[in-house]
């Protein structure tokens, strides 16, 4: 264990939107995701990239994210909090999953649009 207790931050649909597109699950949904599961103890709100303030608020010293974030939580470091990057799971993203939706969608559009390729205008 890397701690006593465990506090997740859920970014905010906004925040995540400040950084990439809304994600696919609404925030209230993933909310009370991470509260229905056993492992957080506490749950809070992610609504800023900097987490300065939540660390001196909620006096944690260690913080854990993935390691595609390498190096944007280090400045934490300066404020007595350890910064853990934990390896990020390859092919759990909701953006590759987005790109998995439309890329099926646009097939299935493109199946059907050559199935009706007649020209509509002419039998008039």
């Amino acid at each position: 264990a890397l701690g006593d207790i465990l506090i997740v931050g859920v970014n905010t649909d906004e925040l995540v939107n400040s950084y990439k597109s809304m994600p696919i699950v609404p925030f209230e949904e993933r909310l009370a995701l991470m509260k229905a599961i056993k492992g957080p103890d506490i749950v809070i709100p992610q609504k800023s990239l900097n987490h300065i303030d939540q660390a001196k608020k909620l006096k944690f010293d260690i913080f854990v994210v993935g390691d595609d974030w390498v190096g944007r939580n280090d400045y934490l470091k300066e404020h007595g909090v350890d910064v853990i990057y934990f390896p990020y799971g390859d092919g759990v993203s909701s953006s590759n999953l987005k790109k998995k939706i439309y890329n099926s969608y646009k097939k299935l559009q493109d199946k059907a649009d050559s199935h009706f390729s007649i020209d509509i205008e002419s039998n008039q």
